[in-house]
């Protein structure tokens, strides 16, 4: 039997799956051409990216089980928020409440922030669909200018945790991202919860998916402040046009008071 070309070889590890590389890694170990080792190392690198990401992702979901387990819960609510930062656009909160039995495929789950936005907008699509209940509440700029942002938060996330408790059936735990803010006596806090809850952070990217996509909306609006790009934070674009043009309806005026204030020098 004549043996296969380099390009065979190459095409077979391009699409082997863990087992069939593992056969393939015997039969072509000692191959001494380089085209045949570099597609067996590149194989390697991929069967090994794709089980540490399935160790990552059971990870997220087994977290957060193992605190429900502690308190003999078993459905689980995360919630998170986006946009606390912004000068401009409201304040978002994400509530989600996953299937409790299986590890739904959410392939590349993960706090928002480390996500592209593609990568965000699709994951955003998926947990809507596999979701027992979730939300999205807002949290309007001129509330956060009259109350504060300790008062826009808790408001928000007693507005998403009502939301999830009314569309039924209620959760057993509610995780939140950061401090404690003894909204409900079924509140567990989670520092870095985006990154060790599954739940958490599917609410992170429901979060910020829709307030972007709602600044997106409003920069056909206003156009001036750059916001589809910005998202409402303090860039130098926007900062320029801040000063500019005065602040626009959806800007925080409490946030934008240090901007505006003149120069000593």
């Amino acid at each position: 039997m004549p043996a296969l070309i380099v390009s065979e070889i190459q095409k077979m590890f391009r699409s082997a799956d863990e087992r069939e590389f593992e056969v393939l890694e015997r039969s072509f170990a000692d191959d001494p051409r380089k085209g045949v080792q570099e597609a067996l190392a590149q194989a390697k690198a991929r069967i090994e990216g794709a089980q540490a990401e399935k160790d990552r992702l059971t990870a997220l979901y087994e977290y957060e089980r193992a605190i429900a387990q502690k308190r003999g819960a078993r459905l689980i609510l995360g919630l998170d928020e986006a946009g606390r930062g912004p000068i401009a656009g409201p304040l978002a909160i994400g509530a989600v409440l996953l299937p409790p039995a299986s590890m739904p495929n959410l392939e590349n789950l993960n706090d928002s922030k480390q996500l592209s936005p593609e990568v965000r907008t699709g994951l955003s699509a998926k947990i809507k669909q596999v979701a027992r209940a979730w939300t999205v509440e807002f949290i309007e700029p001129s509330v956060i200018d009259r109350y504060g942002m300790s008062y826009a938060l808790r408001t928000g996330f007693s507005k998403a945790i009502a939301a999830i408790d009314a569309q039924g059936p209620r959760p057993d735990v509610i995780l939140l991202d950061g401090n404690p803010l003894k909204l409900d006596k079924r509140e567990v806090n989670v520092v870095k919860g985006d990154e060790l809850c599954a739940s958490i952070a599917a609410a992170s990217i429901l979060a910020k998916v829709a307030r972007d996509e709602l600044m997106i909306a409003a920069d056909a609006e206003y156009p001036d402040y750059g916001f589809a790009e910005n998202k409402g934070y303090a860039t130098p674009r926007h900062i320029k046009a801040l000063r500019e043009k005065g602040i626009s309806p959806i800007h925080r005026a409490t946030f934008c008071e240090h901007i505006l204030q003149p120069s000593l020098f």
